[in-house]
Order: structure tokens, then C-alpha cells, then sequence
């Protein structure tokens, strides 16, 4: 039974932002997150293109046009935190300002005009920011974190959220186009020797290697572009080795012909992408994984991730998520638990993977419940496919969308929805049917009202599928069910019962 005072029970009171600004060699960004929480959920994004380290190897010294333009970018980044009243405010500079011989008088200015403390990170600090960027949504992270700045790139050996080797080398795009004038042929020398001082590359053959930065984001939107691939979301973007390698040779040979086709790849990064598919294609080769893994997430996550209290660090990203959803959306947020247990019969021998995206389907399946009924499950879908989920690949992002999708319809003609059902293998085309008509009969003879659904038993035996529910109670109703039950039963293959206890 829900508390007398249910509605008036007050909402928690809401975090307090953090802001995060980063100096880079090549863009200044501020990113503003909603507080201290397990998924990094940003309210504010914004970037200024600065080109600091365009002429660093040429003078040594930071880009003369790009440091106006970056302390204005820097005092309204600044001046927009203060008026968001955050928590607190990291602000920190990377290769450019590192090795620039003006660099630390460039921090000092932007400390005396700003009141701010900039942090200046070391090599082994980006690169293990970035690691743990990549960590922090993919908490089963194996392989190498390869993380391609203006600046610099750093490379860092992961397994079981813990950092091993690592390395940072100046080979970022800005610095290798000013180093090989834009000339191949330069630039796969540069690359060679550069790598060549990597004595870890060995370690990461048959693992996955991570490609983090806005580069290479640009070149997974080419691929994606390139494929038809029907699902354009860059987080977790994945391709086995030998074709992310033969699509970055196309890249590279075509060139700015191939690029400017893609009208989502920004304009300011076109001209070094070239570039940046060399790079990518030689670690590749050198480093022999077995799949290549697109993340939108770096240093910028990892320095919120870690100031997390480890409490916080050791929970699930998706599942975190998940409920915050649910609490800010849905009817009664609880009720996701007593679905979950109560469908438990459905899925005998379910694994620890397939049953915590069961989870997230159980409290993500009431939060569209205000949409519009006519494109409710459409926009569900949409949502879910699209939404910046942490921890999670494009396979089963497909399969909870689809789960959500299902709890609302079952009619699965939206060519959408086709093109996701094609990244599934059958087996968990089935499932997630089942699951999203078990969410359908769960929330219909409940109402969604917790307390009552743990009053009826589901039972999937081998010859029928059986709901059981109280006698004598009018909540009950089998009129208000039975089409739910009958649905769901088609979709186990098995005739359903209707008991009373």
C-alpha cells in the first residue's frame, strides 16, 4: 500500500552543477553536469575553437590569433559558471599550454583576469583522465585507450578499471599537419617513429582498442555515414579491426572528396581528417586489436569521475541512469523492481548481462506514459535509441529500445524499428517481444500502482503459461487483461491460463 502522504512527498532537492572547462590545443570547451552522480549527464555543452597549438612546433610559443579568442571564450565560460551557481569549477589546460614556452604566462592571465585556479595536466594526468573517460561508461573496458587531442595523443593499456602503461607522444593533428605540411608520406614517418616508442602495443593484440576525440568522432560519423548504418549515435560505435581498417584507407585515399559528402562532420576539422585516418589506421596495424570501439566520452568525463566518492564509482552507469529517469519521469519509479521480479519466470537461465538490460527496461517502460497514446511507442523508441546512455553498445541499445518499444505496441512495421531489429540475432528479437508484452500485462493489471503486482504470479511452465491472481479482488479484473495476457502468451508459444488464488 503507498504512503498516505505519496503526493505530497517532496522531491529531493536538486545537485548542485559541476563545471568542467577544458583548455585545449585545438578547442576550449565548458561542459556543466548535473551534480555528482554515477552517469556524468551534462546541462551545458559549449566550445570555442581557439587553435591554440596551430603554430607551437613552428615558434614554440602558443597561436597568436588563438589566445584572444581563447580568454574571451574562457571569461564567458567563467562568468556563465558563477551565474549557474555550481558546486565547483575545474578548470584545466592540457599539451598546448604544457609545452608552449608562453603557456604558463598564458595560465597566469587567465587566473588574474577570471579568479579561477587552472590545473595544468601533465602527460600521465590527460592520459589517465582519458582512460578512466572511457571507463566511466564502459566499466568492462579491456584494451587500449588511444585519446587524439590537437596537441597530443596519449595511449594508456585498461582491464578492470585499472590504468597499466601508458604513454603520451606529440602527435596531435594539429602538431603532425604543421610537422608534415599536410604531406603524407612525412606524416607515416613522423607516425612510425613516434609509435615506435611504444614498448606496450604487443599487450593489446585480439583486445579492443578505444578511440577517443572529436577527430575521430568525425571519422566514425564518415563510417556511419558510409555504411547506412541505422543508428546514429557515436558512443560505442563499434566495427571489427579489418574493416574500420579498409573504411580509414578509403578515407585516406579519397581524401576531402569523401569528407565533405558527410554533412555532420564539422567544417573546422576537415582539412587534418586525412590525417587523423592515418594515424588511427597505423595503430591499427601496430597494435593488432580486434575491434575498434568509438567512445564520446574522455578526459573530460574522467576528471568527473574521479572526484565521484568511490561509492558512487563502483555503481552502474546505465542502471544509475535508468532510475534517475525514472524518478523524474515516470508515475511510481519503484514499481520497475516488482516487474522485474515478477517477469523473472520468463527468462530461466538468464545471465547476469541480459538480465541488468531487463532492468533498465523495467524502469525506463513507464516514463513515456505521457506522450500522446498514438505515438507513445514511437517516441519511445526514439528516445531510448538516442538517449546518452553510459555502459552500453549499439546491440543492446537497440534491444532496450525495442523492449520499451514493445510495452506499447506490437506492431513493428516503423521501418525504425526495422532497422533495429536487423542489428539483433532472433533469439533476442524474441526476447525483447517478450519482454515489452510482460511490461505491457504488468503495468495493465496493476495500473502501474505499486504493492499490487506481487499479489499475482506469472508462472511459464512447459506445457502452459500461467497468470495467477486473487479471487476475490476487483482490481483484478480480467476484462481490463486478458488481451495482455493472451499477447504475451503468443509470444512465450505457449496457451495462457488464467488461475485465481
Amino acid at each position: 500500500m503507498m504512503p498516505k502522504d505519496y503526493w505530497a512527498t517532496p522531491q529531493a532537492p536538486r545537485r548542485r552543477p559541476i563545471g568542467i572547462i577544458d583548455i585545449g590545443s585545438n578547442t576550449v570547451r565548458l561542459v556543466v553536469y548535473d551534480g555528482l552522480h554515477r552517469t556524468p549527464m551534462a546541462l551545458f555543452n559549449e566550445k570555442a575553437t581557439c587553435a591554440l597549438g596551430l603554430t607551437l612546433e613552428s615558434t614554440g610559443r602558443l597561436n597568436p590569433d588563438g589566445v584572444p579568442l581563447a580568454y574571451a571564450a574562457i571569461e564567458r565560460f567563467v562568468r556563465l559558471a558563477n551565474e549557474m551557481d555550481l558546486e565547483r569549477l575545474d578548470v584545466l589546460a592540457t599539451a598546448a599550454c604544457r609545452d608552449a614556452e608562453d603557456g604558463p604566462a598564458f595560465l597566469a592571465e587567465i587566473e588574474r583576469r577570471c579568479k579561477v585556479r587552472v590545473q595544468l595536466l601533465s602527460g600521465e594526468d590527460e592520459a589517465r583522465r582519458a582512460a578512466y573517460g572511457v571507463m566511466c561508461s564502459l566499466t568492462n573496458a579491456d584494451g587500449l585507450v588511444c585519446d587524439l587531442g590537437g596537441g597530443s595523443l596519449e595511449l594508456v593499456v585498461v582491464d578492470s578499471m585499472t590504468c597499466h602503461a601508458f604513454t603520451t607522444l606529440p602527435l596531435g593533428v594539429l602538431r603532425l599537419a604543421s610537422n608534415s605540411g599536410g604531406d603524407s608520406q612525412k606524416a607515416a614517418t613522423m607516425i612510425d617513429q613516434r609509435l615506435a616508442s611504444v614498448d606496450f602495443l604487443d599487450q593489446v593484440k585480439g583486445r579492443h582498442l578505444y578511440a577517443v576525440g572529436g577527430s575521430w568522432r568525425a571519422l566514425a560519423q564518415i563510417m556511419i555515414d558510409q555504411m547506412n548504418y541505422p543508428l546514429h549515435v557515436l558512443d560505442n560505435f563499434s566495427l571489427p579491426a579489418d574493416k574500420a581498417l579498409a573504411m580509414l584507407n578509403q578515407i585516406i585515399q579519397q581524401g576531402r572528396k569523401l569528407i565533405e559528402r558527410v554533412k555532420s562532420v564539422s567544417r573546422k576539422r576537415i582539412p587534418n581528417l586525412p590525417l587523423a585516418a592515418q594515424l588511427l589506421a597505423r595503430l591499427i596495424e601496430m597494435a593488432q586489436p580486434d575491434q575498434v570501439v568509438f567512445s564520446v566520452y574522455g578526459m573530460r568525463e574522467g576528471q568527473f569521475f574521479l572526484s565521484l566518492p568511490k561509492e558512487m564509482q563502483d555503481g552502474d552507469p546505465l542502471l544509475s541512469a535508468a532510475s534517475e529517469w525514472a524518478r523524474a519521469a515516470g508515475r511510481f519509479p519503484e514499481h520497475g523492481s516488482e516487474l522485474m521480479d515478477w517477469m523473472q519466470p520468463l527468462f530461466p537461465g538468464e545471465t547476469a548481462h541480459l538480465a541488468r538490460l531487463r532492468q533498465a527496461a523495467c524502469l525506463l517502460g513507464d516514463i513515456f506514459w505521457s506522450e500522446h497514446p498514438d505515438y507513445r511507442a514511437e517516441q519511445a523508441f526514439l528516445r531510448i535509441l538516442r538517449l546518452p546512455f553510459m555502459g552500453i553498445d549499439h546491440t543492446d541499445r537497440a534491444a532496450l529500445a525495442l523492449a520499451v518499444y514493445f510495452r506499447y505496441t506490437s506492431d513493428d512495421s516503423l521501418e525504425v524499428v526495422q532497422q533495429a531489429l536487423a542489428l539483433l540475432p532472433e533469439e533476442r528479437i524474441a526476447r525483447v517481444r517478450t519482454i515489452g508484452a510482460a511490461l505491457r500485462l504488468g503495468h495493465t493489471l496493476s495500473g502501474g500502482v505499486p504493492g499490487l503486482l506481487s499479489r499475482t504470479r506469472l508462472e511459464k511452465g512447459a506445457q502452459v503459461l500461467m497468470l495467477a491472481v486473487p479471487v476475490d479482488d476487483p482490481v483484478f479484473l480480467p476484462e481490463s487483461f486478458e488481451k495482455r495476457l493472451i499477447r504475451l502468451a503468443e509470444e512465450v508459444r505457449l496457451p495462457p491460463r488464467l488461475a485465481r488464488i
